[in-house]
C-alpha cells in the first residue's frame, strides 16, 4: 500500500487556476485506494478554507484530509505546553483558529504570554514585531508555522512568513521552533495521521528546498512536479544550487501515476 504527502500550491494550483491533471491523479488516488493528506506550509487557512479553495480547482477533498502548518504548531505546542497556554499569536484565521481549537488562550500585547507562535501575517507591523520582540525576550518559546521567505501568488512571488519570522529572529536573539516543511514536525505528524511506513510513502511537490527536501529528512519516497517553482528550464541550476535529489522527476502529476502504476 502507498500513501503520498501532496503539496498545494505550485503541484495542485497556482492560485485560483488550477494546474493541468491534478484533478485526474486526485481521482486516480481515489480509485487505487491510496491514502493521501494534502500538507500545506500555508498557515493562513483553516483546513475547511482549504477544502473549499481545492473545490473551486476542481478537486474534491474532506478537512480530515488536510494538515496545514498551523494545525502542526498547535499539536507541537500542546505537546510541549508545560510552561502554560497563553499565546500572542501573528497570523491569520487558520492559524488563530487550530490554536484555539486545540485549547490555546490568544492574549493581546500586555499579557504574559507563554508562546509566540507566528505565521503569515499580511497586517504585520512594527507593534507586532515589538510584542513578539518583548514576549521572546521575556522567557517566551517561540515557534514559526513555516520558514518560507517567498510564497507564490498567482505566477507572482510574495513575502512569506519566513520573512516575518527574520525580523523577529534578528531582533529576539532567539531561533524559533520550524514547523512547517522541510521540517521534520510536520512531516513525522503526516506519516503518524496517515498510518503507513514511512517508506511506504511518497512526498510529492514542486519545491526541493521545501516539499523534497522534507521527504527524504523524513525518510519517505519523494518526487518533484515540474509545475511550480520547478520547471524544465530551472530544474539542473536548482539541483545544483540546492543538492537536493528526489526520487522522480515528472512534468506533471499524471506522469507520476503513470511511472508508479508501471513499476
Amino acid at each position: 500500500m502507498l500513501g503520498f504527502l501532496l503539496d498545494l500550491d505550485g503541484t495542485l494550483y497556482h492560485g485560483d487556476a488550477p494546474i493541468p491533471h491534478a484533478p485526474q491523479f486526485i481521482q486516480w488516488l481515489r480509485q487505487q485506494g491510496y491514502p493521501h493528506l494534502y500538507v500545506t506550509n500555508n498557515s493562513s487557512r483553516t483546513a475547511d478554507e482549504v477544502v473549499a479553495h481545492l473545490k473551486k480547482t476542481g478537486i474534491d477533498a474532506s478537512p480530515d484530509e488536510v494538515l496545514t502548518s498551523s494545525q502542526a504548531s498547535a499539536l507541537y505546542m500542546q505537546e510541549h505546553n508545560a510552561a502554560g497556554n497563553k499565546v500572542y499569536a501573528i497570523g491569520e484565521n487558520g492559524l488563530y483558529q487550530a490554536l484555539r481549537a486545540t485549547g490555546f488562550e490568544l492574549v493581546q500585547d500586555g499579557v504574559r504570554a507563554d508562546f509566540v507562535v507566528q505565521g503569515i501575517d499580511r497586517e504585520f507591523n512594527y507593534g507586532k514585531l515589538a510584542a513578539a520582540v518583548h514576549h521572546i525576550r521575556s522567557g517566551a518559546a517561540y515557534v514559526v508555522t513555516n520558514p518560507d521567505h517567498l510564497l507564490p501568488w498567482n505566477n507572482e512571488l510574495r513575502p512569506g512568513a519566513g520573512s516575518i519570522a527574520a525580523a523577529i529572529e534578528r531582533a529576539s536573539e532567539a531561533e524559533p521552533v520550524i514547523i512547517g516543511k522541510p521540517s521534520p514536525i510536520i512531516m513525522n505528524y503526516a506519516i503518524e495521521r496517515l498510518g503507513l511506513p514511512r517508506e511506504q510513502v511518497w512526498v510529492v511537490g514542486d519545491n526541493l528546498q521545501t516539499d523534497i527536501k522534507g521527504g527524504i529528512a523524513a525518510g519517505c519516497r519523494t518526487a518533484l512536479v515540474l509545475t511550480g517553482l520547478a520547471s524544465r528550464a530551472t530544474l539542473q541550476a536548482q539541483l545544483e544550487r540546492t543538492g537536493v535529489r528526489p526520487e522522480l522527476v515528472c512534468g506533471h502529476l499524471m506522469e507520476l501515476a503513470d511511472a508508479l502504476s508501471q513499476a
